[in-house]
């Protein structure tokens, strides 16, 4: 599955389909998604229960807490090719970080969107300087009038401000070095931003980097992307419900979608997108 639609390359991510959450044992899931390597970003694997699904995710290194863009991925596919669930406007999905509600909107605008879960606005101690150089970046690529911040939102998320989009478009960072910085200095994901787009319609242009699971760059994610949201509220920054371009294509970026659903607790951030089938079929483990 690839979490995109139309020329963008999408999110690669494989999904299982099991009778039960013990027809597989954390051993076999992990073997299985460490063969995938190199070929999807994530691996889900999914076992139907009463009013929905049970999911979790390994990438080839670890299991994974939340992952954004495999969930809308499989979402979007299980539901598009069942007549009984294309008629349900809300789903139930029982993940780590607890269950989260899942919104049909296949019809209205072939999309699924996904709740995320509460956010944790978290305490790190990291420069600017220090950010900038895990990333290869030069110092005043990191824009100085915003704050940098880590923030939960499925994954523990460094949130950078970048100048422009140039600087964002660039970023190539040495994969060990920047998964020893995610390590020292205990988040998962880098995620940087900047509010200078190449697509009409989108409000910022993102890149999220993941070496802590085996990969460099995830071009589409849904739990980065949420913790950006909560950024942007928490930051006095929302404005309205978002497209953003997500990736290092200049013309042809990744699009997420985020919107703001307020309640009486907290407000909560929707991530949603499209998907495509490229290979279905049967696994067979030896």
């Amino acid at each position: 599955m690839l979490f995109t639609k139309g020329r963008s390359s999408g999110n690669p991510a494989g999904y299982v389909l099991l009778d039960s959450m013990d027809s597989l044992s954390e051993e076999e899931m992990q073997k299985l998604a460490s063969e995938l390597k190199g070929f999807v970003s994530e691996v889900g694997f999914v076992f139907g229960e009463a009013g929905g699904f049970h999911l979790r995710y390994y990438s080839s290194e670890c299991e994974v807490a939340f992952c954004g863009h495999a969930t809308i991925a499989i979402m979007y596919d299980l539901i598009s090719t069942d007549p009984v669930l294309l008629e349900e406007k809300e789903l139930r999905i029982r993940v780590k970080a607890g269950t989260l509600p899942v919104f049909n909107r296949l019809r209205e605008e072939d999309a699924v969107y996904i709740t995320a879960p509460e956010p944790e606005f978290l305490r790190r101690d990291i420069s600017r300087n220090e950010i900038a150089e895990a990333l290869g970046a030069d110092a005043d690529a990191v824009k100085a009038e915003r704050a940098l911040r880590v923030i939960d939102g499925g994954l523990r998320t460094l949130i950078v401000p970048m100048a422009s989009l140039s600087d964002c478009i660039k970023l190539f960072p040495d994969q060990k070095k920047l998964r020893n910085f995610s390590i020292e200095k205990d988040f998962d994901i880098v995620h940087v931003y900047t509010d200078e787009v190449s697509t009409k319609g989108t409000k910022y242009r993102t890149r999220v980097f993941a070496p802590k699971y085996g990969y460099l760059e995830d071009p589409a994610t849904g739990s980065g992307n949420s913790a950006f949201g909560y950024y942007l509220i928490d930051e006095g920054m929302w404005e309205d419900d978002l497209s953003i371009e997500q990736g290092p294509s200049l013309n042809f970026p990744n699009i997420v979608r985020i919107k703001r659903l307020t309640g009486e607790r907290a407000d909560r951030i929707l991530f949603g997108g499209s998907a495509t089938t490229r290979i279905e079929g049967k696994y067979h483990l030896h």
